[in-house]
């Protein structure tokens, strides 16, 4: 599993200040812990892909928020981040019925449990995830293929609307600061989502 001793905290710095190998090394070391977080969920009426992509939402944040001298360690941080990023995304989605998301639920959750995220967060972190060591050892070149291939397929506005979106914006805000409305930016991440899914699955085919 990835740690500190391999040099983390370093990358972190480096990313932090723009260094886009760095970004693309740690999202090759975390890829696995992702997928694992991604098992604790089932989405109805699509596949966990979607999940995946959100906890690597999550990682990029924890990137771009970790602070040495206020988390003990990166891993930790990056661990919380991504299960923070899925679970914000499970809520959103019950208030957003038209999105994707609608349909996730934790697998340790009992089927009479109720559907607020408050009881979904009490399961997901009571969950003991088995991750498969094979998952964590993913090769760089698939994390750089994947990584081009999304940059090069957005337009400038997804581009702009993923980038807003991954610093913690709202729909409101992110509407606002590009001009346009809350529709087209909630419609330019759906096709940010699809790219990504198509990016996966070509990158998966190699």
């Amino acid at each position: 599993m990835p740690g500190e001793r391999g040099g983390d905290a370093t990358l972190v710095r480096a990313a932090q200040g723009g260094d886009q190998t760095a970004s693309a090394e740690l999202l090759r070391r975390y890829r696995g812990l992702i997928r694992c977080k991604a098992r604790s969920y089932y989405l109805v009426g699509a596949d966990r892909d979607d999940v995946i992509q959100e906890g690597m939402i999550g990682l990029y944040k924890a990137i771009r928020d970790y602070d040495p001298t206020r988390q003990a360690s990166f891993h930790s941080f990056a661990e919380l981040c991504v299960t923070r990023q899925i679970i914000t995304a499970v809520k959103s989605s019950t208030r957003r019925k038209h999105t994707p998301l609608n349909g996730y639920v934790s697998l340790s959750r009992p089927a009479s449990a109720d559907e607020d995220g408050e009881r979904l967060l009490e399961d997901i972190l009571a969950a003991k995830e088995i991750c498969d060591p094979a998952e964590i050892v993913i090769g760089a070149w698939e994390t750089k293929y994947i990584r081009d291939g999304i940059v090069s397929a957005l337009s400038e506005f997804e581009a702009s609307v993923l980038r807003l979106y991954t610093a913690g914006r709202s729909y409101q805000e992110i509407a606002e600061q590009l001009g346009r409305h809350t529709k087209a930016v909630d419609n330019a991440l759906q096709r940010v989502k699809r790219k990504m899914e198509t990016q996966i699955a070509r990158c998966r085919a190699c």
